[in-house]
């Protein structure tokens, strides 16, 4: 038994002894490591006879006792190489050891390196957490933690300059379109754990929240609605009211009429449901102010929580506040003379049922030259108005009585049935009729050729529909326009 343990021992040392001899003879030949099975045994690795291996094993047994796991056949061949003879990968995962095992500190976590075989299989080397994340090459992949990706900052670097993304609390519009048309249109305000419900599905507003407003979102049915920021004009159309309000296309020409601009100070006397307390926020600026009066309670609140449900959808916007520039109040401006008393408008806009009982009041506080828009539903109290002025000799000047109609069109490519776009024909003038009926054949069948292979035909070849939609809207409001004069 001694003598086969002697002869056993003698082998191993001859056996090890060759390995250094063929490492030696292929120093230069050896660039690159390929991680291809090899296996060495512990136990020789413990009878090495040369310094300079025993100290660097004395420290790869160091730290394999610290991690509490086998070593890789790649990690023991290549503390036997010489640093020459090892790939960049190899010699970083050495030097990170190193380190380790002088500052004494303990390995708690892996990551995997990639290397590429010549058959195509890949092996794994592991490495310590202590590796810088910038340093990562493209081929390593986190095998102990979910690597998640930063959305956030992907979707800032998405938005232009200027834009930015859609939160909590701003009011949105969804909008469904069917055949290029508004089937359906909703303003609502993003909220946490919420959904947007519809007839054609429901989106989650936690889904909504953090992208690019204008973006086509998918229903729980799978139809895509358009999601985007609203408009003042949306906002004045669809927010809550209490009264009738003063529709944009009227509000609008109103501002025409009293030509506002930024800086002016301008009166207003129904505030309503603050449609045109906002078109006149906007108009006349930070710099600007305005004055509006309610006689009724409920109205004027009703204005005054629009107006502030409109200026914390800005602020969350754009980041900035809008112009706290309207001053509310509760008065009836036939007896408020105190109200009005020292000051001075460069516009007045009265939306009232009978606004010729408040004109000898507010008219002497209208700079000359200045402009009064009335706002009135029926042509009746037109005529009150009219006949007012000329009785009180109101140094006014009717310049225009009109009303603004918006005629809607419908303009869309011409499809068939199937869906398909239809085709310009062109007329055929052949006097042989079997050639003509020929050649519509062939070109009814080219066209049904065309369309299935390509969807979109080419400029100037599909005919339109051009005529009104037959939902239009009608008369809302005549718009007086009454200049004063100096007398």
């Amino acid at each position: 038994m001694e003598l086969m343990r002697t002869c056993t021992s003698s082998q191993r040392h001859l056996r090890h002894g060759e390995m250094l001899v063929n490492l030696t003879t292929t120093r230069q030949e050896i660039r690159t490591f390929s991680t291809s099975s090899v296996r060495c045994n512990n136990k020789e690795r413990e009878d090495s006879d040369s310094s300079r291996l025993s100290t660097k094993l004395t420290s790869k047994q160091a730290l394999l006792a610290r991690r509490r796991r086998p070593l890789s056949p790649l990690e023991r061949i290549s503390g036997l190489l010489p640093q020459d003879a090892l790939s960049p990968e190899v010699m970083q995962l050495r030097e990170q050891n190193q380190q380790e095992a002088e500052g004494g500190t303990d390995t708690q976590g892996s990551v995997t390196h990639r290397t590429q075989q010549e058959s195509g299989h890949t092996d794994t080397l592991a490495a310590d957490k202590t590796t810088p994340k910038g340093e990562e090459s493209d081929n390593h992949h986190a095998s102990d933690v979910a690597m998640v990706p930063n959305t956030s900052e992907s979707r800032t670097s998405a938005t232009l300059p200027g834009d930015s993304l859609i939160v909590f609390g701003e009011l949105l519009i969804a909008e469904y379109y069917k055949k290029g048309q508004v089937e359906f249109r909703k303003m609502f305000k993003p909220q946490k754990g919420t959904r947007l419900h519809s007839s054609w599905g429901f989106i989650l507003h936690d889904n909504i929240v953090g992208l690019p407003a204008g973006q086509f979102l998918k229903t729980s049915m799978g139809l895509p609605i358009l999601i985007r920021r609203a408009s003042l004009e949306d906002y004045v159309l669809y927010m809550r009211r209490a009264p009738a309000i003063a529709y944009p296309k009227d509000a609008t020409t109103m501002l025409m009429m009293m030509d506002v601009t930024e800086g002016d100070r301008v009166l207003e006397s129904g505030s309503g449901s603050g449609a045109m307390s906002l078109f006149l926020s906007r108009a006349v600026g930070s710099k600007g102010s305005v004055l509006s009066v309610e006689v009724r309670e409920d109205h004027l609140r009703r204005a005054m929580l629009n107006y502030s449900r409109w200026r914390t959808s800005w602020s969350l916007r754009r980041e900035e506040d809008w112009p706290d520039n309207v001053q509310f109040h509760n008065a009836d401006l036939c007896t408020a003379s105190s109200l009005l008393a020292g000051q001075g408008f460069h516009a007045i806009a009265l939306d009232l049922t009978n606004p010729h009982l408040v004109l000898p009041t507010v008219i002497p506080h209208l700079h000359p030259g200045a402009v009064c828009a009335v706002y009135l539903a029926n042509v009746t109290q037109v005529v009150d108005l009219l006949e007012g002025i000329r009785c009180l000799a109101l140094p006014l000047l009717c310049e225009c009585i009109i009303e603004v109609p918006i005629r809607h069109w419908l303009v869309a490519p011409a499809r068939q049935k199937n869906g398909r776009y239809c085709t310009r024909k062109a007329p055929i003038l052949e006097e042989d009729h079997s050639e003509e009926e020929e050649e519509e054949e062939r070109t009814d069948q080219t066209d049904e050729e065309d369309l299935a292979a390509d969807e979109h035909p080419a400029f100037g070849g599909v005919p339109y529909i051009a005529r009104p939609c037959p939902k239009q809207l009608s008369h809302t409001a005549f718009l007086v326009k009454l200049r004063k004069f100096v007398q």
